[in-house]
Formats: C-alpha cells, sequence, structure tokens
C-alpha cells in the first residue's frame, strides 16, 4: 500500500445520488478484486473507505454514494483536480480458474467491487450470473456494463420500479439461478440471507473504518468458530469466506 496524489480523469453522477470517479494512479498495478481505497477529503480528519469498482491500464475506478457532507465534497471534485489516496487494502476476491460458472451477488454501493471481478472472469471466458438489488429504478446502475461484458444480468428494486419486485433472493428464485459459487457485497440483512442459502464463495463486508489498516481496532468482527478470535473487516476483510465471521 501506499499513498499517492492521484489526477481526477472524469466524476459524473450515474444514478440518484451516485458518481462514478477515474482516477490516474500508479497504484492501480497492485490492485486487485475487492479491494478498497482510503480518500482524503479537504477539511475532514478521517479518509473516506471506498472500494475499486475497475482496475484500468493507467489507473483505476471507484463508485460512490453521497451520504454526507464528505462524499458530497467529493462528488464537487472536477476533472484534472488531484486527489489524496492511500491503498490498495484490505483483502481481495479470490480468483478460481476451475470454476466455470459463478453468481454475483450485488446491493446498492455493493454493487461496485463486482465489476472487476466480473471482468477477470469474463477474461477467463467463464459464465457469470449478476443479480443486482436497489431500492428504486432511479438508483440502478451499471447493469448495461455488466452486460457489455457478457454476464447473464438480474435486477431487482424494492418498490417493483423496475425488473423483480423484491430482495435480490427473490430475483434469484424468480429467474430459477442455480450457479452455487457466489460472490457478494452489500447491506448484513442482504449477507445474512446469502449466508443462509449458499455455502460456498465469499462476501464483502461493509463497516464504519477510522484507519482503514488495522491499527484503531473499530471495525472487528468475531470469528463464527474460533472463541475469541477477531478479524479487522479492513485488514483481514473487507473479504471473507462465507460462514468465517459474525453478522
Amino acid at each position: 500500500m501506499q499513498e499517492e496524489k492521484g489526477i481526477i480523469q472524469s466524476n459524473e453522477k450515474i444514478a440518484k445520488d451516485t458518481y462514478r470517479m477515474k482516477i490516474a494512479a500508479g497504484m492501480a498495478k497492485d490492485m486487485k478484486p475487492g479491494q478498497f481505497v482510503n480518500i482524503k477529503i479537504d477539511g475532514y480528519m478521517l479518509r473516506r473507505p471506498i472500494s475499486i469498482s475497475s482496475i484500468e491500464a493507467d489507473g483505476f475506478v471507484i463508485v460512490y454514494k453521497v451520504v454526507g457532507d464528505g462524499t458530497l465534497a467529493l462528488a464537487k471534485k472536477h476533472a484534472h483536480h488531484t486527489i489524496d489516496v492511500f491503498g490498495p487494502l484490505g483483502s481481495s476476491y479470490p480468483i478460481h480458474e476451475n470454476r466455470n460458472e459463478v453468481l454475483l451477488i450485488g446491493g446498492g454501493v455493493g454493487v461496485p467491487p463486482l465489476y472487476e471481478l466480473a471482468k477477470q472472469y469474463r477474461v477467463l471466458r467463464k459464465e457469470v450470473h449478476v443479480v443486482l438489488g436497489f431500492n428504486d429504478k432511479d438508483s440502478i446502475f451499471y447493469e448495461q456494463e455488466f452486460k457489455a461484458l457478457g454476464c447473464h444480468v438480474v435486477v431487482a428494486t424494492m418498490d417493483g420500479s423496475y425488473g423483480v419486485k423484491g430482495t435480490v433472493m427473490d430475483a434469484i428464485q424468480a429467474h430459477a439461478i442455480t450457479c452455487d459459487f457466489t460472490y457478494s457485497c452489500g447491506p448484513r440483512p442482504m449477507l445474512k440471507a446469502i449466508e443462509a442459502a449458499y455455502q460456498k464463495g465469499y462476501m464483502s463486508f461493509e463497516s464504519r473504518m477510522a484507519c482503514g489498516i488495522g491499527a484503531c481496532m473499530a471495525c472487528v468482527a468475531k470469528d463464527k468458530k474460533e472463541a475469541n478470535l477477531y478479524h479487522r473487516i479492513c485488514k483481514e476483510g473487507p473479504v471473507f469466506p462465507i460462514g468465517k465471521v459474525e453478522f
């Protein structure tokens, strides 16, 4: 990991309160799907952890949602501005080249890290099923981008304004998707439902992080099997095998 002054190449709104930013930075060569970066925003003490959505030849892409003053300030950044980035951080999604078929399940801001994962599996010519969950039609993003990779894409919205009405699990059932090896990222209720239905695969946990490097112990999760063993979401995670940590 390293600290670097990246150059913003673009920063555009792609859905309700959701932005896509491309950053030119040398650290991209060290990035893996599922990792994140910590971004410093002028005027704010704590960095913002944001997942890496796509790894490019000259940089990387993040997708973030405006949820407070810090991310609102980030949304006001323009092309050619510099941005202080620390990373790449955390664990990544392992690629299983022996798998011919995988199922990627994302909810809301949990969707972005699955895009690079899908890219890498499609380079290997694997069959990739993608199920995306959002609150409503205006919040949907990356559906067409996943389709452009050659993925089979299904979308669910909680209000039924687009795709299957309900959760990602409702969409999986409605489309009779039978692949049993999953990668997921999203809100904890969604991850709980996935863990109850699948035993093979990996999930990425969202958590409030202070330092992002495992020093402050603010984002720990208890191991499900070993007593008194805790894992730092920002260090040993955010990606864990299904069933590894408690919610």
